[in-house]
């Protein structure tokens, strides 16, 4: 009869531990990049947390990043974890619109992040509060192959026209200029955002994302010009629309692409593809308009408490954890990205500096085009600009479609 009861317990407790929901002292964390390296750095910070507070058992859930986009609604209205990781800026604005993330002012003032997190205040604020904690921002650029340039004699491009005629030669050389996988969409705002910041500045980015401007308006389809230019003289290689980003790095590192529009995280993912720091460098996208000042994409990323939260006192703890300096260098040297705790250290990774020094002189930051535009208006953007790609002459009718869908998308 013992032996039966033990049995029972024990099957009882594996139930427990199969559910979904949390024991009260359980800290659950969702979090959405199984990539190697934020992987490994998550895990770490989880690690470093649990051993300062060995009262709390964290029950840390990583998913796909394009899964955890799909899910988080639901998993927000339903079974929320304690903690998510998502998106600061427009990204954010659904879910505090909705009611289902709450305000964090209380860790910002209790531990003086209006100071060490100034520069990305205005980014994690929406209707006067702050709604979570950033602890990464990452530049955008153009990653090359130095080895592929230096063999063909060329440098860094400076200028449009610099780049124009570096890809002639590329082409002449058997070698496709770009890389990109369009598959999830995002990529391609990308490039349409540094072509668009590039041709009109900052204000004119902002000004389309808020529905200001209409995507008809000239200087917007220069901006689509500009792209058919890029398109016909550079190019992109093929099947992009069936490939992620992560797809798109074989032709980069196999030497039949020579160039990438991305964000620093795909660094760990070019390492990983066999790449060495001397084959690959970076350099800012090209300027267009010399009368145009030079804006860049830092996209963040960051943490938020669902208003279902069962757990809140320890996912402020966690809130506050993951801001402090010492936990952003370590996090950040680990996916080589930036920190954004003004105290934090700066990794020496050459990216690193780079896109330090990059973003230090910059005349704006831009967080990207899927999270300065609602979501709603991001995704019909992304599908235009995916469309364009694939067939240029399409360009106007992709331009009044979205036309059309921003006048649903800002009326609401």
């Amino acid at each position: 009869m013992f032996r039966k009861l033990n049995l029972s317990l024990a099957a009882l407790a594996a139930g427990a531990a199969l559910s979904s929901s949390a024991f009260a002292g359980d800290l659950v964390i969702n979090f959405d990049d199984l990539n190697p390296g934020p992987k490994g750095a998550f895990d770490a910070a989880v690690a470093k947390f649990q051993e300062e507070n060995p009262d709390i058992n964290v029950i840390a859930n990583n998913n796909d990043r394009e899964a955890h986009k799909t899910a988080i609604r639901n998993f927000l209205t339903a079974d929320a974890p304690d903690v998510t990781s998502w998106y600061p800026g427009n990204r954010m604005g659904p879910f505090v619109d909705a009611g289902l993330f709450q305000p964090v002012d209380d860790v910002w003032e209790a531990n003086g992040f209006n100071e060490d997190l100034a520069a990305i205040k205005a980014t994690m604020t929406r209707d006067g509060k702050i709604w979570g904690v950033p602890y990464t921002y990452y530049q955008w650029g153009i990653y090359y192959r130095k080895d592929i340039f230096d063999l063909l004699e060329m440098e860094e491009f400076e200028t449009w026209d610099d780049m124009l005629a570096g890809c002639a030669k590329m082409k002449e050389n058997g070698v496709t200029p770009f890389t990109i996988g369009t598959k999830f969409l995002w990529p391609a705002g990308g490039v349409f955002d540094y072509l668009n910041l590039r041709t009109n500045g900052y204000d004119v980015h902002n000004a389309l994302t808020a529905g200001e401007i209409k995507y008809t308006d000239p200087r917007i389809v220069k901006t689509m010009d500009n792209w058919e230019t890029l398109i016909n003289e550079c190019g992109w290689v093929d099947n992009h629309a069936s490939m992620s980003w992560q797809d798109a790095i074989a032709p980069f590192a196999n030497g039949d692409a020579a160039m990438y529009v991305m964000g620093n995280f795909a660094v760990d993912g070019f390492k990983n593809a066999g790449l060495t720091d001397e084959q690959i460098d970076f350099m800012p996208f090209p300027n267009i308009d010399p009368n145009v000042p030079l804006a860049e994409e830092a996209p963040a990323d960051a943490f938020f408490i669902p208003t279902n939260a069962k757990n809140v006192e320890d996912a402020k703890k966690w809130l506050a954890f993951v801001a402090r300096p010492d936990v952003q260098t370590e996090w950040n040297k680990a996916i080589g990205q930036l920190p954004i705790n003004a105290k934090a250290e700066i990794s020496d990774d050459k990216f690193i500096q780079q896109g330090f020094a990059l973003l230090n002189s910059a005349t704006g930051i831009a967080q990207f085009y899927d999270r300065d535009a609602p979501a709603e208006m991001a995704k019909a953007g992304m599908e235009g600009f995916q469309r364009f790609m694939l067939d240029p002459s399409t360009k106007m009718e992709v331009l009044e479609r979205l036309d059309e869908v921003a006048a649903d998308v800002y009326a609401k």
